[in-house]
């Protein structure tokens, strides 16, 4: 008798016992009469064979019913039969399978959780015909009696069982769930069928191979088919031991090394004979084990440790071996730091930092967000371009950021750079080879997740070492750097949880494919009093601490910081601002260490003393008469908005049109078009056509060292070519801009932030802006400036026209 683990009819397991059948039992004992019709216990993952005892444990009300029925109508034999699918609780005939096992209830004990039974298989059954499913599973079966093999085929069939047996207990010798007891089954049991049938219970097969081998009847076929499965039993069990043994191999050979390194450091120690070179080396190793690298580092790095053991100190290789190992421990491969997800928090940051910039704020903010809501994947990092002109504080917003986040922050310039191995390294090969300045940033900073700012990325550089904007596509695209591989560390490095910031004066220099690459947000000047805000919160108490005085000693008055940005700067940013500050701090500062001793106070009648006179005392666009045909246009500039004079003159000749102020081939063709347009509308503004016959127009931008191109000044040039040849002046302190067509459309311009924030600060009380930009300019100007300008959205020629020049006959 020997016992196997099987499934039962609920979820809980069972013992299954098996048994032969012993001659000198009573035959009706042995083989009862199983009738033609059948109550039908559904089996969860198990299949009970003929001539096996297994316990049942029944649980299910249907399941219940037909035992108690079974056993009250004086009748023990049941049929069993396997669920195909475990997991239905109220199986029907279509859930079952159309073959069972009809067996005889042995020994019945009711539970409080159900009955417990031990029956015995009695013979293998076919549904033949369904007679009902409720309250439980009856039909008509077929018994299928074992065939009897020819004699002429008894010998193959002996030796299919022969194989059989020999693959059974070569599959108790490797598998750990099949006791040593069982060996003796195959030797015991002689007749084929019932060994078969012995097997197969006994094996770790699945239900549905278990079914196969009850459904198939002939003793041969079932043996070819049970032959079949325990091959692929057997060699899974070999591969599974080969697995096993060479894992324990292995380990077995680590902890020999171990403890004779151990004895060998002790007996050194001993003897006073420390290896210098064997401590270095081990702690080394230490340092590579606790570095917690990706597999195909770890095999780069355990290669040239293996060759660095076999290397003398002295032979130049060894350096490039141990420079290239302390790389690598040394890289963050697993250091992060956590995010900082109080979004409250950050903002309160951001906003003690930096004045403004709500823009860049909330694109931080959607980030952190997307963070704290998504707990499970890998979240994309921002690659983000803060474009604008100097000094709007693009730089130190990374470090801000880095700051609110709680991360690590990396700055590196990319100006002038334009040697590629800068970005990916030098390859090894080379004396004095370093990483690029992407790994030695993560080296410095010691985290995989900071905030990297490039700087300057318009202002990179190419020649016969190679183009760094190309290498950095690599860098910046977030498909592909997650496995960015730099040249001397040779092996991928993940680059997918770095927060990648870069900055750049313009964006036409930087090319389109590294441009695509990256989210730009642009950043436009400051008005006047965001000027203010800034350098009454961050700017004077900056310049106050790193000159030595205590803001008890110095306080500048609010009119005093407006003459201040009013008409001391003029400027998109606050760089110039800032050295002014500095300037009447120092001037300060020279007068305590002189002896004073009370509080100064910085009005703006210091200022004179300590500045001198205001630089910029009347308003641009009042600086200058304006005359007819002159009219002023907005540009837009690498450095922020700006002012420019368009001046036309007219003299006695016949060569046409002249054009001088450095101006590029759009601003001329701008001019030309403009010119056309007022030649073919001549008589809708009172215009001798002879005058263009007899006359030269020259047409000149002043700052003529300063080359100027685009179509943006089309307005303008069309409005002063108007003004000159009609004699009536443009409006004062009205300024304009936008491209305009041959048919007098007036077409969409960029920067109109900056260029609408140049007008302001010039004094312009009146703006021209095409229609179409209008949208950009309710977004992206602040609401102060809106109020100080009157804004009139353009489509035309003509609308232009009538609003730019005065009527006729006004002085």
């Amino acid at each position: 008798m020997s016992e196997v683990k099987l499934p039962v009819e609920e979820e809980s397991a069972a013992q299954e016992e098996t048994q032969p059948r012993l001659d000198d039992e009573p035959e009706e004992e042995r083989k009862p009469e199983v009738p033609t019709e059948l109550n039908l216990l559904p089996l969860r993952d198990s299949v009970i064979f003929p001539m096996l005892i297994a316990p049942l444990s029944v649980g299910r009300e249907s399941s219940v019913q037909l035992i108690d029925e079974t056993v009250v109508g004086n009748n023990r034999v049941i049929g069993t039969i396997a669920q195909r699918q475990p997991q239905i609780d109220q199986p029907g005939f279509d859930d079952v399978y159309e073959y069972g096992c009809a067996v005889i209830i042995r020994t019945l004990v009711k539970m409080p959780d159900g009955v417990r039974l031990i029956v015995q298989g009695v013979s293998r059954f076919r549904i033949v015909e369904r007679i009902h499913e409720q309250p439980y599973l009856r039909a008509r079966i077929e018994v299928l009696d074992e065939p009897i093999t020819p004699e002429e085929r008894d010998e193959e069939v002996e030796a299919l069982r022969r194989s059989v047996a020999a693959l059974f207990e070569q599959a108790i010798r490797l598998s750990v769930n099949l006791p040593d007891e069982l060996r003796t089954l195959t030797q015991a049991v002689q007749e084929p069928n019932v060994m078969a049938d012995l097997v197969a219970a006994h094996m770790t097969l699945t239900v549905e191979e278990k079914q196969q081998v009850l459904e198939t009847v002939p003793a041969d076929k079932r043996l070819r088919k049970l032959l079949e499965l325990l091959s692929k039993e057997v060699r899974v069990l070999e591969l599974t031991s080969k697995v096993q043994s060479e894992v324990n191999t292995e380990l077995s050979k680590t902890q020999r090394e171990y403890y004779l390194r151990e004895q060998l450091r002790a007996i050194q120690r001993e003897l006073g004979e420390v290896d210098d070179r064997a401590e270095d080396l081990d702690e080394l190793r230490q340092k590579i084990d606790a570095a917690q690298m990706p597999e195909e580092a770890l095999k780069e790095v355990h290669r040239e440790f293996d060759r660095l053991k076999r290397m003398s100190p002295g032979v130049p290789e060894y350096t490039v071996a141990r420079t290239y190992i302390d790389w690598m421990v040394a890289l963050p491969w697993a250091k992060a730091t956590d995010d900082v997800l109080d979004l409250v928090l950050v903002k309160e940051v951001l906003d003690a930092d930096h004045y403004g910039l709500e823009r860049i704020k909330d694109r931080i903010l959607e980030f952190l967000a997307v963070r704290k809501v998504k707990t499970d994947g890998k979240i994309r990092q921002p690659i983000l371009c803060f474009a604008g002109p100097p000094g709007v504080g693009k730089t130190s917003l990374g470090r801000s950021i880095a700051h609110a986040m709680g991360r690590k922050f990396v700055r590196i310039s990319l100006g002038g750079m334009r040697d590629e191995a800068e970005i990916r390294g030098h390859r090894r090969t080379y004396i004095g080879a370093l990483p690029g300045q992407i790994v030695q940033g993560l080296r410095r900073c010691e985290s995989r997740n900071p905030v990297f700012m490039l700087d300057e990325i318009d202002k990179l550089g190419n020649d016969f070492r190679g183009d760094p904007s190309s290498a950095l596509l690599e860098v910046l695209d977030p498909e592909q750097n997650s496995t960015f591989r730099d040249h001397y560390i040779d092996a991928p490095f993940d680059l997918s949880n770095v927060f990648f910031v870069t900055t750049a004066n313009r964006l036409d220099t930087i090319p389109p494919p590294l441009r695509d690459r990256m989210e730009v947000i642009e950043l436009g000047g400051y008005t006047e009093e965001e000027k203010v805000e800034i350098a009454i919160r961050h700017l004077i108490p900056k310049q106050i601490g790193e000159h030595g005085l205590r803001k008890s000693q110095i306080v500048f008055d609010g009119r005093a910081i407006h003459e201040l940005v009013r008409h001391y700067t003029r400027e998109a940013g606050v760089r110039n601002l800032e050295r002014e500050i500095a300037s009447v701090v120092r001037k300060a500062t020279r007068r305590f260490a002189e002896g004073r001793k009370g509080k100064l106070t910085v009005t703006r009648k210091y200022l004179e003393t300590a500045l001198g006179a205001p630089r910029f005392l009347y308003e641009e666009v009042l600086e200058r008469d304006l005359l007819p045909g002159t009219a002023v246009g907005l540009v837009w500039t690498p450095v922020g908005g700006d002012i420019v004079f368009i001046e036309t003159a007219l003299m006695p000749g016949t060569k046409g049109l002249l054009l001088t102020g450095q101006l590029g081939d759009v601003m001329k063709e701008s001019v030309s078009a403009a010119l056309t347009y007022v030649r073919s509308h001549a008589t809708e503004y009172d215009i001798d056509p002879k005058l263009f016959q007899e006359s030269e127009i020259h047409v000149h931008v002043p700052a003529g060292a300063v080359p100027k191109d685009g179509p943006s000044a089309g307005v303008t040039m069309l409005t002063a070519l108007t003004s000159l040849v009609t004699g009536r002046k443009v409006k004062a302190r009205l300024a304009m801009t936008g491209e305009v067509t041959l048919q007098g459309q007036v077409l969409p311009v960029g920067g109109i932030k900056e260029k609408v924030l140049a007008a302001y600060r010039a004094g312009v009380a009146i703006l021209l802006l095409p229609e179409r930009n209008q949208k950009d300019y309710l977004e992206e100007v602040p609401e102060e400036v809106r109020k100080g300008l009157e804004v009139h959205f353009v489509h035309n020629a003509a609308q232009v026209l009538r609003l730019a020049l005065e009527p006729k006959g006004s002085s």
